[in-house]
């Protein structure tokens, strides 16, 4: 199964925003716009590979990331 990060912004701030700051950092199925954790997402949000779900550069959900471990080999 494909995965990938969709973007959590914090309170008020539009997805489209030029200053939406991003939250937090989810893992969804392809192109699906609720998180693995249940979260419901912006299908606007912004999206990232799962590569930077290891690499510590951005802040990923704690309960998404467990979840994805249980998906991928």
């Amino acid at each position: 199964m494909e995965h990938e990060l969709r973007a959590e912004y914090e309170d008020g701030d539009a997805p489209q925003g030029p200053d939406a700051e991003v939250k937090n950092w989810h893992v969804v199925r392809m192109e699906d716009t609720t998180a693995m954790c249940g979260r419901e997402l912006s299908p606007a949000a912004a999206t990232r590979s799962t590569d930077d779900w290891g690499a510590g550069k951005v802040p990923i959900c704690h309960s998404c990331g467990a979840l994805y471990l249980r998906e991928t080999p």
